[in-house]
């Protein structure tokens, strides 16, 4: 089952159906467009509204193999969401439950530009990463009064070949200037989708891992990249001080936080090869 099935959730169904031992997939939507794309992906849609406890119960009986996509809402520090999923889940499951969580980086918080890995303590900078903590503190409250296998996949900024900046950059929002900018870290959307499945089945209970690919890059050299690749104007540079002013919160919140994620444990113990290994690789394509 893939509860919250949006565009990695859809990629996620179309790699299952194409394989030998084809699964049937179940995935959850709310809105119609998105249960017929479920369909035409190969899966079986569910329609179930996150905000709405009833809707959620009925979930945890259908299947012992589950991915989480589903985001928090969008305010508070708590995720009703993924507390309610849990309580629906309690009840059934065993030490044969397999759940896979597709976190953030962002509970990490600003670490400065700083080289990190698993090991580094959360500690988010925002309310919405801050949500993200409390979906993860319920999901390991999970396992730990059931035996349930549950990991958690911290992701970065996601990108695809129609994932990109291409708008922004069209309209020629700004960047931060090198003094001032920041590490970003990012993952292929197939290869996020591709970790979910791995986690299932080959992750050790109770691990986070970092679902990053090899991309090492400030976020104004990123822009700068994906720009001179589709023959697009690179971004104005800023100061923090006057981009603030140009920017949503959101954007800010991201030019915050700077981390250089290692991703040696997905590698490792997922045992997972990158297919697009860094943003060039998929930009070389285009």
């Amino acid at each position: 089952m893939v509860v919250g099935c949006g565009d990695v959730g859809l990629r996620l169904i179309a790699q299952r159906t194409h394989q030998p031992n084809r699964l049937r997939v179940l995935a959850t939507a709310r809105r119609t467009e998105q249960l017929e794309a479920i369909r035409k992906a190969g899966g079986v849609p569910l329609f179930c509204d996150l905000d709405n406890r009833r809707s959620i119960q009925r979930l945890a009986a259908l299947s012992r193999w589950l991915v989480h996509l589903a985001p928090p809402p969008n305010a508070g520090t708590d995720d009703p969401r993924t507390r309610w999923l849990v309580a629906a889940g309690t009840s059934r499951a065993t030490s044969q439950t397999r759940w896979s969580y597709v976190s953030t980086t962002g509970v990490y918080g600003d670490c400065a530009g700083a080289v990190i890995d698993e090991t580094r303590r959360v500690h988010p900078s925002n309310p919405r990463s801050a949500r993200r903590v409390s979906a993860e503190r319920s999901l390991r409250a999970l396992a730990a009064r059931t035996g349930a296998q549950i990991s958690v996949l911290r992701a970065p900024g996601i990108y695809a070949q129609d994932r990109l900046p291409v708008d922004r950059l069209r309209q020629g929002q700004p960047a931060l200037v090198p003094d001032d900018d920041v590490y970003t870290n990012h993952i292929h959307a197939d290869e996020l989708a591709r970790a979910t499945w791995l986690a299932l089945f080959r992750a050790r209970g109770g691990r986070s891992f970092n679902v990053c690919d090899d991309t090492d890059l400030k976020m104004g050299d990123y822009f700068d990249t994906v720009a001179d690749a589709l023959g697009l104007p690179r971004p104005p540079r800023l100061p923090r001080t006057e981009i603030a002013l140009r920017v949503s919160p959101m954007m800010l919140s991201f030019m915050s936080d700077s981390r250089r994620i290692g991703n040696a444990r997905m590698k490792r113990e997922l045992r997972m090869q990158l297919r697009v290994p860094d943003v060039r690789a998929l930009l070389a394509l285009l």
